[in-house]
């Protein structure tokens, strides 16, 4: 055990690079490292399991910020400890443009950064996925290849957010006692004073939620050590209140909300450097504290090589191996070619959330790391197969999840699940609550993982549930997310084919937009290829047509019908279905001519607004879709009743025409 002199020494080193990164940026957050550094120091030093030198060790501890503002504790953390791509010159060049130091810490950018955060609450969501993951694993693998805590260190502001109380509920509901969550409790806001908005008692609400709750002195080590020694021992998530003073040491900001979210200047710089007696320059660390962080970065090398013996010898290692690199058995590309020759065979006439049932039946069955659930949607989503045993607070041996009306908690969880590895995690919900879920989704777009959404009831198709229930916007605005393949099938072949896509693509989520409605097989001839990859395509081709009919799920049957009917008034037309927007836009600009086509009029037609259609038909073409929200009642009389059918696509093409 360190002194308590050489403790505050190694925690000021923390203090130091963190306002003077913030410094010499003009830019940043410099309370929270300052006020939350002496926990860091002890969780670092003392009991996180890392190995700066193999930073993906599977069984690593994770360390998650939440309160992604405070970057620059975790990025003194990275560089005293020894992660490689974290240099002295990375920590000066904090909040810079292409710095691995961005302004809120970003996965990807540098080993040891496990999520991206900085939306408030997040961490919160996502450390509950990685304490799900390690469970579901431990369980599957044993505990010789799966045994590890996740620590997340939140603000005052991440427990004011709303996904923090779904995140916690679930957490406590599931028992996830190797999860500790340490609250830096500094009562400051931007504001001010947490007193002006908030007076939640925290803790009676963390127990409420079934969570082990000790509360210290966040300044003092032995007191924070004994609350992880305790917390380790619990068979409750805990939750570790941290009373600290926010921009600890500095003797006339600390304290305020002065010190939350802007430099200190140079002169209160300096009286600090006197307070805490640290007469370096800015951004040195002396030798003998910086070899001291070194040394605490290499206490869990032996762990490491002694988890490396045992996997080596594990019967398991090999499926172990490769669900963590990410790859799919070699089962599955031709399972999905077999299902695809039965579905041209039987060209079944069904919704597509049925459809993406019967193909999730055979892709659990493949696929042991698919992670399914539910906002307590499963038999609307119908996102549960023969498979999925229920996972239980007693019991982590299925494979899905009830997550409850939790969306938005349920989209982080998934996050931090994918972040974690070994698990590819899937959910259901209705499309119209994807609003719930955006902000999570947006960040595994930010972050390029592979989660998949099961967004089904996607449209006015959904009938009597009414406008509260109608997608209108969303797809569009989904659509808009940059690095979200967002995908609306329009059949049983076409669901297959977007469900292998979301299941190979490593680097991006994806949503399934699908119908609660029928659909008839609009594919019924057998293509190896798999033609959805390719965003969009002709499904019905005409060298003599004067229209080309763009369509996307539900909707590619009314435009099927439409040609059908123009070709009896004589005139010719090409339909196109578009399954995905943003795997067209992948494709060479001649495949994309192609599809686009030279036919006079251009015409798309979705039950959605028409943003995004332009870039098939032109500002010129004709869209046929919804220009305002639903309205309640069977869906047939809903389509007519908006003007989205085969016979107003004809009338809108005569017209044109003429």
């Amino acid at each position: 055990m360190i002194s308590r002199e050489t403790h505050d020494r190694m925690a000021n080193a923390i203090r130091f690079l963190a306002m003077d990164a913030v410094e010499k940026a003009n830019s940043g957050h410099p309370g929270l490292p300052m006020g939350a550094a002496d926990v860091a120091t002890v969780l670092f030093t003392r009991y996180l399991k890392f190995d700066p030198k193999a930073p993906h060790w599977p069984d690593r501890d994770r360390f998650i910020l939440s309160a992604g503002h405070g970057s620059m504790l975790l990025y003194s953390l990275l560089y005293l400890t020894g992660y490689e791509d974290m240099t002295i010159e990375d920590i000066a060049n904090f909040r810079q443009l292409h710095s691995k130091t961005a302004g809120h810490p970003e996965y990807g950018h540098a080993t040891g950064i496990e999520t991206t955060t900085g939306p408030l609450g997040q961490g919160i969501g996502n450390s509950v996925g990685f304490a799900i993951a390690e469970r579901k694993l431990r369980e599957e693998f044993g505990s010789d290849l799966q045994d590890h805590f996740t620590y997340v260190l939140a603000g005052d502001g991440c427990l004011m957010e709303g996904i923090s109380q779904e995140s916690i509920a679930l957490a406590g509901h599931l028992r996830l006692n190797k999860l500790i969550l340490f609250w830096d409790n500094n009562s400051i806001t931007i504001d001010g004073a947490v007193s002006l908005s908030d007076s939640t008692d925290q803790i009676a609400r963390f127990k409420s939620a079934h969570w082990n709750t000790i509360e210290i002195d966040g300044h003092d080590p032995e007191a924070i050590a004994a609350a992880i020694d305790q917390a380790h021992k619990s068979d409750r998530p805990t939750m570790i209140a941290c009373k600290t003073v926010i921009g600890f040491g500095a003797p006339n900001k600390g304290g305020t909300h002065k010190v939350h979210g802007s430099p200190l200047g140079a002169e209160e710089i300096a009286a600090t450097r006197v307070a805490l007696n640290w007469p370096f320059e800015a951004f040195v660390i002396p030798q003998d504290l910086l070899d001291m962080w070194r040394q605490a970065g290499t206490r869990a090398a032996s762990i490491h090589k002694e988890w490396e013996n045992r996997l080596s010898a594990s019967d398991k290692k090999a499926e172990f191996s490769r669900r963590f690199a990410g790859d799919l058995p070699a089962s599955f590309a031709p399972a999905v070619s077999a299902f695809k020759q039965k579905l041209a065979e039987t060209r079944p006439t069904v919704a597509t959330r049925k459809a993406s049932e019967d193909v999730l039946e055979i892709v659990n069955g493949l696929l042991p790391e698919t992670l399914g659930g539910s906002a307590d949607l499963t038999p609307s989503n119908n996102t549960k197969t023969s498979q999925m045993k229920s996972i239980t607070p007693t019991d982590f041996s299925g494979r899905y999840m009830h997550y409850g009306i939790r969306e938005h908690g349920m989209a982080a969880a998934m996050n931090g699940i994918a972040l974690h590895g070994g698990l590819i995690p899937y959910s259901g919900g209705f499309l119209i609550f994807s609003d719930y879920c955006r902000p999570s989704i947006r960040l595994a777009s930010l972050m390029g993982i592979r989660v998949i959404h099961v967004l089904t009831h996607d449209s006015i198709g959904l009938g009597e549930d009414g406008p509260t229930h109608q997608p209108v916007e969303q797809m569009a605005a989904l659509r808009a997310i940059p690095n979200l393949v967002m995908m609306r099938p329009a059949d049983a072949m076409e669901t297959m084919e977007c469900w292998q896509i979301a299941l190979e693509s490593k680097n991006h989520p994806t949503g399934l937009a699908l119908t609660r409605q029928n659909l008839v097989a609009a594919r019924t001839t057998f293509s190896e290829e798999n033609l959805s990859a390719r965003g969009a395509y002709v499904l019905h081709e005409d060298a003599k047509a004067s229209v080309t009919i763009f369509a996307a799920g539900s909707e590619v049957e009314i435009a099927v019908k439409a040609k059908e009917l123009l070709a009896a008034n004589g005139t010719a037309a090409r339909v196109v279905s578009v399954p995905s927007f943003e795997l067209f836009e992948a494709q060479s600009a001649d495949y994309q001519a192609s599809v686009i086509g030279a036919a006079k009029l251009k015409i798309a037609v979705e039950a959605g607004v028409r943003q995004g259609w332009d870039r098939f038909i032109g500002n010129d073409g004709t869209f046929i879709g919804m220009k305002s929200f639903g309205a309640s009642g069977p869906y047939k009389e809903l389509y007519k009743y908006f003007g989205i059918t085969p016979e107003a696509v004809v009338e809108a093409a005569t017209a044109k025409l003429a």
